[in-house]
């Protein structure tokens, strides 16, 4: 039987909402000029982020159970959007930042992660194309 995930979302004013994801409660808005009071995140660069974490979560498994040493370990995604409705982006960019000596072990860990592992990343790649590289320090 699949997994089900639930939200509850509960519109404030203005342009605010509160989700509540797991017992964690989180701010969504939109920036002033989109008639918001930007006390948290937009939708859209939420699911970027969400998209950091789910590979980042997968690389730091992989890499604990190749027993590699490494730290200093963050993600930064950009993305563009399109300029036509429904605003989607059209090419995400990840860049993953990590000090480690076992380089190859780390590009296996994102490989296995984004092609096998991380669900955000295969449903985002059915609508856009994701580019990724690593910087190593």
């Amino acid at each position: 039987m699949p997994s089900i995930h639930q939200t509850s979302t509960r519109f404030v004013g203005k342009m605010e909402f509160e989700t509540e994801i797991n017992g964690h409660h989180l701010i969504l808005d939109t920036t002033e000029t989109n008639g918001g009071e930007n006390k948290g995140p937009s939708p859209k660069p939420l699911i970027l982020s969400s998209l950091a974490g789910c590979t980042g979560i997968d690389v730091v498994s992989l890499l604990n159970k190749m027993h590699v040493s490494y730290s200093d370990f963050n993600i930064t995604v950009e993305a563009d959007l399109g300029d036509e409705h429904p605003k989607m982006y059209t090419e995400i960019r990840l860049t993953y930042f990590i000090k480690t000596d076992e380089r190859d072990k780390m590009e296996k860990a994102v490989q296995l992660s984004l092609e096998k592992y991380c669900g955000v990343s295969a449903m985002l790649r059915k609508v856009c194309p994701i580019i990724h590289k690593i910087v190593f320090l």
